[in-house]
């Protein structure tokens, strides 16, 4: 009877260490935190979630406004509708962004977009420039800061197409 109490006492330890211990997770870092966010606004954007992506900005209202001079300058939501379907904001989802600086708290990302077609975004010459005086552009400068309480906003606007 000794010997079997002392063989399941040695399974159940065998047994034990074999159970799956708990993986500790990971915390993002802030460089990652700030790309979740600048790839989320830019999706609820394109996704026309206009309320939900302006809790993720914290840039400035004046163009948008300017878009839409009869809009209620406090309706930020009805601002980005206005703003991105209709006055030529190019309201796409991020297909890349890189970090390529860091500023203080402030993160500079490099991103590119995907048109509805899957393609590339790329910015032509505007308003009868050549190639050669207004080179095309396929990277755009995004500025992603974290406020006074932690939270990651992005600070600029999606490309803009007159």
């Amino acid at each position: 009877m000794k010997k079997r109490v002392i063989a399941l006492f040695f399974c159940l330890l065998i047994f034990s260490g074999c159970a799956s211990q708990p993986t500790p997770t990971a915390t993002p870092s802030p460089m990652d935190e700030a790309r979740e966010t600048l790839v989320r606004f830019f999706d609820l954007l394109h996704s026309k979630q206009y309320a939900e992506a302006d809790a993720l900005y914290g840039g400035d209202y004046e163009q948008l406004q300017i878009f839409n001079a009869d809009a209620d300058p406090s309706d930020h939501a009805a601002l980005w509708a206005w703003s991105c379907e209709m006055s030529g904001l190019q309201c796409l989802k991020a297909r890349n962004a890189v970090i390529n600086q860091q500023q203080g708290d402030t993160l500079v990302f490099l991103v590119e977009f995907s048109n509805p077609d899957g393609s590339q975004f790329i910015l032509g010459p505007c308003c009868g420039a050549t190639e050669e005086e207004m080179p095309p552009v396929s990277q755009f400068t995004v500025h992603v800061t974290k406020n006074s309480d932690g939270k990651f906003l992005v600070m600029d606007m999606p490309p803009y197409v007159p």
